[in-house]
Protein backbone atom coordinates (compact mmCIF):
# COMPACT_ATOMS: atom_id res chain seq x y z
CA UNK A 1 0.00 0.00 0.00
CA UNK A 2 2.74 2.41 0.93
CA UNK A 3 4.43 1.83 -2.40
CA UNK A 4 1.14 2.42 -4.20
CA UNK A 5 0.54 5.71 -2.38
CA UNK A 6 4.07 6.81 -3.16
CA UNK A 7 3.55 5.99 -6.82
CA UNK A 8 0.31 7.99 -6.88
CA UNK A 9 2.05 10.94 -5.20
CA UNK A 10 4.87 10.86 -7.72
CA UNK A 11 2.34 10.77 -10.56
CA UNK A 12 0.59 13.85 -9.17
CA UNK A 13 3.97 15.57 -8.73
CA UNK A 14 5.09 14.80 -12.29
CA UNK A 15 1.73 15.78 -13.75
CA UNK A 16 1.76 19.22 -12.12
CA UNK A 17 5.32 19.86 -13.26
CA UNK A 18 4.47 18.73 -16.79
CA UNK A 19 1.46 21.05 -16.98
CA UNK A 20 3.50 23.93 -15.58
CA UNK A 21 6.12 23.46 -18.28
CA UNK A 22 3.43 23.39 -20.96
CA UNK A 23 1.39 26.36 -19.74
CA UNK A 24 3.59 28.83 -17.87
CA UNK A 25 5.86 31.52 -19.26
CA UNK A 26 9.42 30.79 -20.33
CA UNK A 27 10.42 33.56 -17.93
CA UNK A 28 9.95 31.26 -14.93
CA UNK A 29 13.17 30.84 -12.97
CA UNK A 30 13.08 29.01 -9.63
CA UNK A 31 10.80 26.32 -11.06
CA UNK A 32 13.50 25.30 -13.53
CA UNK A 33 16.25 24.71 -10.98
CA UNK A 34 13.93 23.46 -8.22
CA UNK A 35 11.53 20.90 -9.72
CA UNK A 36 9.44 20.46 -6.58
CA UNK A 37 5.72 20.90 -5.93
CA UNK A 38 5.23 22.24 -2.39
CA UNK A 39 1.97 21.19 -0.74
CA UNK A 40 2.65 21.77 2.96
CA UNK A 41 5.16 23.90 4.83
CA UNK A 42 6.01 24.87 8.39
CA UNK A 43 8.99 26.88 9.58
CA UNK A 44 12.08 25.77 7.68
CA UNK A 45 10.45 22.66 6.22
CA UNK A 46 8.59 22.12 2.95
CA UNK A 47 6.85 18.90 1.94
CA UNK A 48 6.45 18.21 -1.77
CA UNK A 49 3.59 16.51 -3.59
CA UNK A 50 5.85 13.47 -3.98
CA UNK A 51 6.17 13.16 -0.20
CA UNK A 52 9.77 14.37 0.02
CA UNK A 53 10.73 16.90 2.70
CA UNK A 54 13.15 19.79 2.24
CA UNK A 55 14.92 22.37 4.36
CA UNK A 56 14.04 25.69 2.71
CA UNK A 57 16.94 28.16 2.68
CA UNK A 58 15.33 30.21 -0.08
CA UNK A 59 12.50 31.50 2.16
CA UNK A 60 10.64 33.14 -0.69
CA UNK A 61 13.85 35.03 -1.61
CA UNK A 62 13.91 36.42 1.93
CA UNK A 63 10.18 37.07 2.25
CA UNK A 64 9.59 34.54 5.05
CA UNK A 65 11.41 36.08 8.02
CA UNK A 66 9.58 33.72 10.38
CA UNK A 67 9.52 30.78 8.02
CA UNK A 68 6.44 29.14 6.55
CA UNK A 69 3.08 29.51 8.29
CA UNK A 70 4.34 30.86 11.58
CA UNK A 71 1.57 30.75 14.22
CA UNK A 72 1.65 34.50 14.96
CA UNK A 73 1.27 35.28 11.26
CA UNK A 74 -1.59 32.83 10.79
CA UNK A 75 -3.37 34.16 13.87
CA UNK A 76 -3.05 37.76 12.66
CA UNK A 77 -4.55 36.81 9.30
CA UNK A 78 -7.38 34.87 10.96
CA UNK A 79 -8.26 37.82 13.20
CA UNK A 80 -8.75 40.07 10.19
CA UNK A 81 -10.77 37.44 8.33
CA UNK A 82 -12.98 36.75 11.37
CA UNK A 83 -13.50 40.46 12.12
CA UNK A 84 -15.36 41.16 8.90
CA UNK A 85 -12.94 43.97 8.04
CA UNK A 86 -12.56 44.89 4.36
CA UNK A 87 -9.61 43.11 2.78
CA UNK A 88 -8.65 45.83 0.29
CA UNK A 89 -9.16 49.52 0.99
CA UNK A 90 -6.95 51.46 -1.46
CA UNK A 91 -5.37 54.18 0.71
CA UNK A 92 -8.16 54.62 3.25
CA UNK A 93 -7.21 54.67 6.92
CA UNK A 94 -8.03 51.53 8.92
CA UNK A 95 -7.13 50.22 12.36
CA UNK A 96 -5.09 47.46 10.70
CA UNK A 97 -3.07 49.96 8.66
CA UNK A 98 -2.64 52.26 11.66
CA UNK A 99 -1.22 49.40 13.72
CA UNK A 100 1.17 48.43 10.91
CA UNK A 101 2.52 51.98 10.49
CA UNK A 102 2.93 52.38 14.25
CA UNK A 103 4.96 49.17 14.52
CA UNK A 104 6.99 49.98 11.39
CA UNK A 105 7.90 53.46 12.69
CA UNK A 106 8.91 51.92 16.04
CA UNK A 107 11.63 49.95 14.25
CA UNK A 108 13.05 52.68 11.98
CA UNK A 109 16.61 54.01 12.40
CA UNK A 110 17.00 56.99 14.75
CA UNK A 111 16.67 60.27 12.91
CA UNK A 112 14.08 58.96 10.46
CA UNK A 113 11.18 57.70 12.54
CA UNK A 114 10.45 61.09 14.12
CA UNK A 115 10.15 62.85 10.77
CA UNK A 116 9.07 60.11 8.43
CA UNK A 117 6.30 59.75 5.88
CA UNK A 118 5.20 56.43 4.41
CA UNK A 119 3.85 55.70 0.94
CA UNK A 120 2.13 52.38 0.26
CA UNK A 121 2.99 51.16 -3.23
CA UNK A 122 2.03 48.30 -5.50
CA UNK A 123 2.60 44.90 -3.90
CA UNK A 124 6.14 44.18 -5.17
CA UNK A 125 9.47 45.62 -4.12
CA UNK A 126 10.13 46.90 -7.63
CA UNK A 127 7.02 49.10 -7.33
CA UNK A 128 8.51 50.68 -4.22
CA UNK A 129 11.78 51.33 -6.06
CA UNK A 130 9.84 53.09 -8.81
CA UNK A 131 8.12 55.20 -6.18
CA UNK A 132 11.43 56.12 -4.55
CA UNK A 133 12.93 57.22 -7.86
CA UNK A 134 9.83 59.29 -8.66
CA UNK A 135 9.92 60.84 -5.20
CA UNK A 136 13.50 62.11 -5.31
CA UNK A 137 13.05 63.39 -8.86
CA UNK A 138 9.97 65.34 -7.81
CA UNK A 139 11.65 66.65 -4.66
CA UNK A 140 14.89 67.79 -6.32
CA UNK A 141 13.67 68.74 -9.80
CA UNK A 142 16.54 66.66 -11.18
CA UNK A 143 16.41 63.43 -13.17
CA UNK A 144 19.71 61.51 -12.94
CA UNK A 145 20.18 58.57 -10.58
CA UNK A 146 23.39 57.14 -9.13
CA UNK A 147 23.50 53.35 -8.72
CA UNK A 148 26.14 50.68 -8.34
CA UNK A 149 27.65 47.80 -10.25
CA UNK A 150 26.10 44.53 -9.17
CA UNK A 151 22.90 46.17 -8.00
CA UNK A 152 19.49 44.56 -8.20
CA UNK A 153 16.43 46.73 -7.58
CA UNK A 154 13.65 44.95 -9.48
CA UNK A 155 12.28 44.15 -12.92
CA UNK A 156 10.15 47.16 -13.86
CA UNK A 157 11.65 49.70 -16.23
CA UNK A 158 13.06 52.25 -13.78
CA UNK A 159 14.18 49.67 -11.24
CA UNK A 160 15.84 47.57 -13.93
CA UNK A 161 17.62 50.63 -15.31
CA UNK A 162 19.24 51.08 -11.89
CA UNK A 163 20.22 47.40 -11.66
CA UNK A 164 23.46 45.81 -12.81
CA UNK A 165 21.85 44.03 -15.76
CA UNK A 166 20.48 47.17 -17.43
CA UNK A 167 20.56 47.10 -21.23
CA UNK A 168 20.13 50.83 -21.88
CA UNK A 169 22.26 53.15 -19.78
CA UNK A 170 19.95 55.62 -18.06
CA UNK A 171 21.75 55.69 -14.74
CA UNK A 172 25.30 56.59 -13.74
CA UNK A 173 27.01 53.40 -12.58
CA UNK A 174 29.45 53.57 -9.67
CA UNK A 175 31.87 50.93 -8.29
CA UNK A 176 30.58 48.90 -5.34
CA UNK A 177 33.52 47.93 -3.11
CA UNK A 178 34.30 44.29 -2.46
CA UNK A 179 37.36 42.26 -1.55
CA UNK A 180 37.35 39.16 -3.70
CA UNK A 181 36.53 40.82 -7.01
CA UNK A 182 37.58 44.37 -6.24
CA UNK A 183 37.02 46.52 -9.37
CA UNK A 184 40.42 48.12 -8.73
CA UNK A 185 42.23 44.85 -8.08
CA UNK A 186 43.32 45.72 -4.55
CA UNK A 187 40.47 45.02 -2.11
CA UNK A 188 40.47 45.94 1.56
CA UNK A 189 40.50 49.53 2.87
CA UNK A 190 42.42 50.71 -0.21
CA UNK A 191 39.71 49.40 -2.51
CA UNK A 192 37.05 51.11 -0.39
CA UNK A 193 38.95 54.39 -0.58
CA UNK A 194 39.33 54.18 -4.36
CA UNK A 195 35.64 53.41 -4.83
CA UNK A 196 34.66 56.40 -2.69
CA UNK A 197 37.09 58.72 -4.48
CA UNK A 198 35.76 57.65 -7.87
CA UNK A 199 32.23 58.59 -6.79
CA UNK A 200 33.29 61.94 -5.39
CA UNK A 201 35.35 62.72 -8.48
CA UNK A 202 32.41 62.09 -10.80
CA UNK A 203 30.19 64.37 -8.76
CA UNK A 204 32.70 67.20 -8.36
CA UNK A 205 34.30 67.20 -11.82
CA UNK A 206 32.35 69.64 -14.03
CA UNK A 207 33.51 67.69 -17.08
CA UNK A 208 32.66 64.20 -15.77
CA UNK A 209 29.49 64.07 -17.83
CA UNK A 210 27.45 63.41 -14.68
CA UNK A 211 25.17 66.33 -13.81
CA UNK A 212 23.85 66.79 -10.29
CA UNK A 213 21.63 63.73 -9.75
CA UNK A 214 18.22 63.39 -8.16
CA UNK A 215 19.38 60.63 -5.84
CA UNK A 216 21.67 57.71 -5.07
CA UNK A 217 20.26 54.21 -4.54
CA UNK A 218 22.26 51.40 -2.92
CA UNK A 219 21.87 48.07 -1.14
CA UNK A 220 23.60 47.74 2.25
CA UNK A 221 24.26 44.14 1.23
CA UNK A 222 24.02 43.24 -2.44
CA UNK A 223 21.93 40.09 -2.56
CA UNK A 224 21.43 39.16 -6.20
CA UNK A 225 24.84 40.72 -6.85
CA UNK A 226 26.46 37.87 -4.91
CA UNK A 227 25.90 38.51 -1.18
CA UNK A 228 28.38 41.37 -0.91
CA UNK A 229 28.19 43.40 2.32
CA UNK A 230 28.97 47.08 1.91
CA UNK A 231 31.86 48.11 4.19
CA UNK A 232 30.52 50.26 7.01
CA UNK A 233 33.14 52.97 6.42
CA UNK A 234 32.12 53.17 2.77
CA UNK A 235 28.43 53.49 3.65
CA UNK A 236 29.26 56.33 6.04
CA UNK A 237 31.35 57.93 3.28
CA UNK A 238 28.43 57.67 0.83
CA UNK A 239 26.15 59.24 3.41
CA UNK A 240 28.51 62.19 3.85
CA UNK A 241 29.08 62.47 0.11
CA UNK A 242 25.38 62.68 -0.66
CA UNK A 243 24.48 64.90 2.30
CA UNK A 244 27.23 67.40 1.48
CA UNK A 245 25.91 67.68 -2.08
CA UNK A 246 22.17 67.68 -1.26
CA UNK A 247 21.61 64.33 -2.97
CA UNK A 248 18.92 62.16 -1.36
CA UNK A 249 20.25 58.73 -0.36
CA UNK A 250 17.91 55.78 -0.99
CA UNK A 251 18.62 52.56 0.91
CA UNK A 252 17.11 49.48 -0.72
CA UNK A 253 16.29 47.27 2.27
CA UNK A 254 13.89 45.01 0.39
CA UNK A 255 15.91 41.87 1.11
CA UNK A 256 18.17 43.06 3.94
CA UNK A 257 15.45 44.40 6.24
CA UNK A 258 13.59 43.00 9.26
CA UNK A 259 16.58 41.48 11.03
CA UNK A 260 18.05 39.55 8.10
CA UNK A 261 21.63 40.89 8.43
CA UNK A 262 21.87 41.01 12.22
CA UNK A 263 20.32 44.42 12.83
CA UNK A 264 16.69 45.28 12.22
CA UNK A 265 17.69 47.33 9.19
CA UNK A 266 21.06 46.74 7.54
CA UNK A 267 21.97 50.45 7.52
CA UNK A 268 22.18 50.25 11.30
CA UNK A 269 25.51 48.40 11.06
CA UNK A 270 27.09 51.62 9.81
CA UNK A 271 24.94 53.97 11.86
CA UNK A 272 23.72 55.96 8.86
CA UNK A 273 20.24 57.37 8.36
CA UNK A 274 19.16 57.36 4.71
CA UNK A 275 16.69 59.87 3.33
CA UNK A 276 14.53 57.16 1.78
CA UNK A 277 14.14 53.47 2.65
CA UNK A 278 12.62 51.00 0.20
CA UNK A 279 10.90 48.10 1.97
CA UNK A 280 9.12 44.94 0.88
CA UNK A 281 9.51 41.13 1.21
CA UNK A 282 9.53 40.37 4.96
CA UNK A 283 7.49 43.44 5.98
CA UNK A 284 4.35 41.73 4.65
CA UNK A 285 4.81 38.65 6.79
CA UNK A 286 4.82 36.42 3.67
CA UNK A 287 2.07 38.37 1.85
CA UNK A 288 2.60 41.06 -0.85
CA UNK A 289 3.38 44.48 0.63
CA UNK A 290 5.78 47.25 -0.37
CA UNK A 291 6.33 50.74 1.01
CA UNK A 292 8.79 53.58 0.98
CA UNK A 293 9.59 55.55 4.12
CA UNK A 294 11.18 58.95 3.66
CA UNK A 295 12.01 62.30 5.25
CA UNK A 296 9.01 64.59 5.50
CA UNK A 297 10.72 67.45 3.62
CA UNK A 298 10.81 65.25 0.50
CA UNK A 299 7.02 64.89 0.58
CA UNK A 300 6.25 67.24 -2.30
CA UNK A 301 3.92 64.88 -4.19
CA UNK A 302 0.53 66.06 -5.39
CA UNK A 303 -2.49 63.83 -4.59
CA UNK A 304 -2.45 60.84 -6.91
CA UNK A 305 1.21 61.31 -7.89
CA UNK A 306 1.80 57.69 -6.95
CA UNK A 307 -0.85 55.02 -6.45
CA UNK A 308 -1.62 51.32 -6.82
CA UNK A 309 -4.84 49.33 -6.62
CA UNK A 310 -3.49 46.80 -4.12
CA UNK A 311 -1.75 49.23 -1.78
CA UNK A 312 -4.50 48.63 0.78
CA UNK A 313 -3.91 44.90 1.38
CA UNK A 314 -5.22 44.44 4.93
CA UNK A 315 -4.13 40.83 5.31
CA UNK A 316 -0.54 41.73 4.41
CA UNK A 317 -0.53 44.64 6.85
CA UNK A 318 -1.78 42.43 9.66
CA UNK A 319 0.73 39.70 8.85
CA UNK A 320 3.44 42.35 8.58
CA UNK A 321 2.62 43.88 11.95
CA UNK A 322 2.79 40.45 13.57
CA UNK A 323 6.14 39.73 11.92
CA UNK A 324 7.73 43.07 12.77
CA UNK A 325 6.58 42.78 16.38
CA UNK A 326 7.76 39.19 16.75
CA UNK A 327 11.20 39.94 15.32
CA UNK A 328 11.58 42.99 17.57
CA UNK A 329 10.27 41.45 20.79
CA UNK A 330 12.16 38.17 20.41
CA UNK A 331 15.55 39.64 19.47
CA UNK A 332 15.67 37.78 16.16
CA UNK A 333 18.04 40.33 14.60
CA UNK A 334 20.57 39.68 17.35
CA UNK A 335 19.96 35.96 16.94
CA UNK A 336 20.66 36.28 13.19
CA UNK A 337 23.93 38.10 13.94
CA UNK A 338 25.13 35.39 16.32
CA UNK A 339 24.01 32.34 14.36
CA UNK A 340 25.08 33.85 11.03
CA UNK A 341 28.57 34.53 12.36
CA UNK A 342 28.89 30.94 13.53
CA UNK A 343 27.62 29.57 10.21
CA UNK A 344 30.07 31.77 8.27
CA UNK A 345 32.95 30.56 10.42
CA UNK A 346 32.07 26.92 9.75
CA UNK A 347 31.50 27.49 6.04
CA UNK A 348 34.86 29.26 5.76
CA UNK A 349 36.41 25.81 6.16
CA UNK A 350 35.06 25.00 2.68
CA UNK A 351 37.28 27.72 1.21
CA UNK A 352 40.29 26.19 2.96
CA UNK A 353 39.41 22.66 1.88
CA UNK A 354 38.14 22.92 -1.68
CA UNK A 355 39.87 24.83 -4.47
CA UNK A 356 36.53 25.41 -6.19
CA UNK A 357 35.28 27.59 -3.32
CA UNK A 358 36.50 31.10 -3.98
CA UNK A 359 35.04 32.96 -1.01
CA UNK A 360 32.46 32.60 1.73
CA UNK A 361 30.86 35.88 2.74
CA UNK A 362 27.75 37.46 4.15
CA UNK A 363 26.16 39.23 7.06
CA UNK A 364 23.77 37.71 9.56
CA UNK A 365 21.57 35.10 7.89
CA UNK A 366 22.36 36.36 4.41
CA UNK A 367 25.19 34.08 3.31
CA UNK A 368 26.92 33.31 0.01
CA UNK A 369 29.45 30.72 -1.17
CA UNK A 370 31.14 31.64 -4.47
CA UNK A 371 32.18 28.76 -6.74
CA UNK A 372 35.19 29.26 -9.01
CA UNK A 373 37.21 27.41 -11.61
CA UNK A 374 40.53 26.71 -9.86
CA UNK A 375 42.19 25.86 -13.18
CA UNK A 376 41.32 29.21 -14.73
CA UNK A 377 43.46 32.32 -14.46
CA UNK A 378 41.90 35.58 -13.38
CA UNK A 379 43.06 39.06 -14.37
CA UNK A 380 46.50 40.17 -13.32
CA UNK A 381 46.52 41.60 -9.81
CA UNK A 382 47.27 45.28 -9.37
CA UNK A 383 50.47 46.24 -7.57
CA UNK A 384 49.38 49.38 -5.76
CA UNK A 385 52.62 49.81 -3.79
CA UNK A 386 50.99 49.35 -0.39
CA UNK A 387 52.06 51.28 2.64
CA UNK A 388 53.50 49.41 5.56
CA UNK A 389 50.09 49.31 7.24
CA UNK A 390 48.29 47.91 4.17
CA UNK A 391 47.59 44.20 3.84
CA UNK A 392 49.52 42.12 1.34
CA UNK A 393 48.38 42.73 -2.25
CA UNK A 394 45.73 40.17 -3.20
CA UNK A 395 46.18 37.50 -5.79
CA UNK A 396 43.76 37.58 -8.69
CA UNK A 397 40.57 35.61 -8.08
CA UNK A 398 39.80 32.60 -10.22
CA UNK A 399 37.00 32.88 -12.80
CA UNK A 400 33.45 32.32 -11.60
CA UNK A 401 32.11 28.80 -12.20
CA UNK A 402 28.33 28.94 -12.68
CA UNK A 403 28.22 25.30 -13.77
CA UNK A 404 29.74 24.24 -10.46
CA UNK A 405 27.29 26.40 -8.52
CA UNK A 406 24.39 24.84 -10.43
CA UNK A 407 25.81 21.41 -9.66
CA UNK A 408 25.99 22.28 -5.95
CA UNK A 409 22.37 23.45 -6.07
CA UNK A 410 21.33 20.13 -7.64
CA UNK A 411 23.32 18.13 -5.10
CA UNK A 412 21.72 20.14 -2.30
CA UNK A 413 18.24 19.40 -3.64
CA UNK A 414 19.03 15.68 -3.76
CA UNK A 415 19.95 15.97 -0.07
CA UNK A 416 16.71 17.78 0.76
CA UNK A 417 18.11 21.32 0.90
CA UNK A 418 16.73 24.23 -1.13
CA UNK A 419 19.25 26.98 -1.95
CA UNK A 420 19.28 29.76 -4.49
CA UNK A 421 21.97 31.02 -6.85
CA UNK A 422 23.07 34.61 -7.40
CA UNK A 423 26.09 36.70 -8.20
CA UNK A 424 27.51 38.13 -11.39
CA UNK A 425 27.53 34.80 -13.24
CA UNK A 426 25.06 32.92 -11.02
CA UNK A 427 28.08 31.35 -9.38
CA UNK A 428 27.19 32.12 -5.76
CA UNK A 429 25.21 29.60 -3.72
CA UNK A 430 22.99 31.63 -1.40
CA UNK A 431 21.47 30.87 1.99
CA UNK A 432 18.47 32.90 3.21
CA UNK A 433 17.04 30.74 6.02
CA UNK A 434 14.21 32.04 8.21
CA UNK A 435 15.32 33.97 11.28
CA UNK A 436 13.61 31.29 13.39
CA UNK A 437 16.01 28.54 12.29
CA UNK A 438 17.26 26.50 15.26
CA UNK A 439 20.87 25.56 15.97
CA UNK A 440 20.06 21.95 15.10
CA UNK A 441 18.48 22.94 11.79
CA UNK A 442 21.44 25.20 11.00
CA UNK A 443 23.77 22.27 11.60
CA UNK A 444 21.71 20.13 9.22
CA UNK A 445 21.83 22.86 6.57
CA UNK A 446 25.60 23.16 6.88
CA UNK A 447 26.07 19.39 6.75
CA UNK A 448 23.99 19.05 3.58
CA UNK A 449 25.63 22.03 1.88
CA UNK A 450 29.12 20.81 2.79
CA UNK A 451 28.33 17.34 1.48
CA UNK A 452 27.03 18.85 -1.76
CA UNK A 453 30.15 20.98 -2.24
CA UNK A 454 32.37 17.98 -1.50
CA UNK A 455 30.52 15.87 -4.07
CA UNK A 456 30.90 18.54 -6.74
CA UNK A 457 34.53 19.14 -5.84
CA UNK A 458 35.34 15.45 -6.16
CA UNK A 459 33.76 15.34 -9.58
CA UNK A 460 35.06 18.60 -11.02
CA UNK A 461 38.24 19.71 -9.27
CA UNK A 462 41.80 18.58 -9.04
CA UNK A 463 42.87 18.56 -5.42
CA UNK A 464 46.18 20.10 -4.51
CA UNK A 465 47.92 22.71 -2.36
CA UNK A 466 46.05 26.00 -2.16
CA UNK A 467 48.67 28.29 -0.77
CA UNK A 468 48.92 30.19 -4.07
CA UNK A 469 45.17 30.56 -4.35
CA UNK A 470 43.45 33.68 -3.07
CA UNK A 471 40.08 33.07 -1.46
CA UNK A 472 39.81 36.23 0.59
CA UNK A 473 39.77 36.22 4.38
CA UNK A 474 37.73 33.00 4.62
CA UNK A 475 34.55 34.89 5.29
CA UNK A 476 33.52 38.47 5.28
CA UNK A 477 30.91 40.15 7.43
CA UNK A 478 31.32 43.66 6.11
Amino acid sequence: MAGGRHGEACAVHEGILRRQSARESSARTYARALPIVPVRARGLTIEGADGRRYLDCLSGAGTLALGHNHPVVLEAIRRVLDSGAPLSVLDLATPVKDAFITELFRTLPPGLADRARVQFCGPAGTDAVEAALKLVRAATGRTGILAFTGAYHGMTAGALAASGGARDVQVTRLPYPQDYRCPFGVGGPRGVELAARWTESLLDDPKSGVPQPAGMILEPVQGEGGVIPAPDDWLRRMRRTTADRSIPLIADEIQTGVGRTGTFWAVEHSGITPDVMVLSKAIGGSLPLAVIVYRDDLDVWQPGAHAGTFRGNQLAMAAGTATLTYVRENGLAERAADLGSRMLTQLAELADTFACVGEVRGRGLMIGVELVDPAGAGPEPVDHHPAATDPEPSHAPHPAAPELAAAVQRECLQRGLIVELGGRHSAVVRLLPPLTISDEQAAAVLDRLSDAVAAVARGHEEQGPHRDRHHGPGHRTG
